[in-house]
């Protein structure tokens, strides 16, 4: 493979950083320009953010939609990895609930989370099991993919080497199937943002996704547009840890710089 050694790879990645900011802040000037309407500037929303940040309020939103957001995501990401492993292992329980999973995972979460807060109500119980179902589904195949794909050459040199079933579970079949369980976290939690706006648009008096839809009831196109950004900064901050825990539990894996 070629080696990078031009001008580019000389920038920092901060650097890199900088300008991708510096070409999104020109991109939402232009559009807040163009399109007024629709578009509030930068001013605007960093003031509605002011505004709400004195009060408060923008901080009971998140951290009602954050706790949603973590609790439906930690209990699938618990239920999903025995789950998993239980389909790689038995064939009769694979046989049973995957088309279960295959079937619930390809409707989307608005279509069934009416029938939900019917039956839970629109209470946090409700929000959290719709996005419990979405992320386990998610998680689930691909932990169950790393699974199977373990190489059987290691186990069996495991088992040569007088290694008892439970060593080979914890120190050949677990880090084996660690980077796909770290990759299946990486979806769940992106699932759980995208699923928690379904969640909360239905009903509740806290949240982002109320706080979006109450202001675009009004027509706050910079509130709108504040609820937006603020859970791309909590879906970039996932993505931040995801991939410190990737550097810390899966270093020794070999990796192809791009």
């Amino acid at each position: 493979m070629r080696q990078k050694n031009g001008f580019w790879s000389k920038i920092p990645n901060w650097v890199w950083v900088l300008i991708s900011a510096a070409c999104a802040v020109g991109l939402w000037l232009f559009a807040s320009g163009k399109w007024p309407a629709v578009f509030a500037s930068p001013a605007e929303v960093w003031e509605a953010f002011r505004l709400r940040a004195e009060s408060g309020n923008i901080w009971v939103h998140t951290w009602a939609s954050l706790s949603r957001v973590l609790t439906g995501f930690g209990l699938a990401f618990v239920v999903s990895i025995p789950v998993a492993f239980l389909m790689a292992w038995y064939d009769p329980f694979r046989h049973i609930i995957e088309p279960w999973i295959q079937f619930v995972r390809n409707i989307p979460p608005l279509a069934y989370v009416f029938l939900i807060i019917a039956g839970l109500g629109i209470g946090q119980t409700a929000k959290i099991t719709v996005i419990f179902i979405a992320a386990f589904m998610i998680m689930v195949v691909t932990i169950y993919q790393g699974v199977k794909g373990v190489d059987v050459t290691l186990i069996k040199a495991a088992r040569v080497l007088g290694a008892k079933q439970r060593d080979i579970f914890f120190k050949v079949t677990i880090p084996a199937c660690t980077p796909f369980i770290l990759v299946a976290a990486r979806l769940g939690l992106s699932t759980s943002l995208t699923t928690l706006m379904a969640s909360e648009i239905i009903g509740g008096d806290k949240g982002l996704g109320m706080m979006i839809q109450q202001a675009s009831g009004y027509y706050q196109m910079d509130v709108v547009l504040l609820g937006i950004l603020m859970l791309g900064i909590i879906g970039i901050c996932f993505e931040k840890i995801v991939r410190f825990l990737e550097r810390r539990l899966t270093g020794w894996q070999e990796t192809i710089q791009q």
